[in-house]
């Protein structure tokens, strides 16, 4: 995108993309600018922490970050700015069926808030990330207002659908 980055989307490691794509797709179909990268609080802390310091100053609006396992990259990344933060968190392949990753990010302390979307939910994570733009950006709020509109069509297509097989 050529655009200045509105979104930053971060994530423990490579291995977190299949999860944390469906927010860049959100976000790209959106026309939403975001930036996507691998930062890793324990493997590259001070890379967590000029990122999470620097996105301010660079345009970022709103920080997505994914996580599996021990997942302290959204709180540790909420701890070090004042934008919102959305966490993912992630199951990976050492995780105890998501919970640790889960209660790592819901679990946070007073005063660093993260908010949370489900186990392996990337695109409400995008989805979220575009309501917090849309606050600011008619486009944005315009999108999601059809987003949400073509959600509600396909339930009632799909009702239709039954009605007229008569399964009522």
């Amino acid at each position: 995108m050529n655009k200045s980055p509105l979104v930053g989307i971060i994530m423990g490691s490579q291995s977190d993309l299949p999860v944390m794509r469906p927010a860049a797709e959100f976000l790209e179909a959106a026309n939403i600018p975001f930036e996507l990268s691998i930062v890793s609080a324990h493997r590259t802390p001070q890379r967590m922490i000029e990122y999470a310091q620097s996105a301010r100053s660079r345009g970022i609006k709103v920080i997505i970050a994914g996580a599996g396992g021990a997942a302290h990259l959204p709180g540790m990344v909420a701890s070090l700015t004042s934008l919102p933060v959305i966490g993912v968190p992630v199951k990976s392949r050492n995780s105890i069926d998501g919970w640790d990753s889960i209660l790592s990010i819901l679990q946070m302390p007073g005063g660093i808030p993260v908010a949370t979307v489900a186990l392996d939910g990337g695109k409400n994570a995008g989805i979220l990330a575009a309501s917090i733009v849309g606050t600011f950006d008619a486009k944005t709020a315009d999108y999601l207002d059809s987003y949400k509109h073509e959600l509600t069509d396909k339930v009632m297509r799909s009702v239709d659908e039954l009605d007229r097989k008569g399964w009522k």
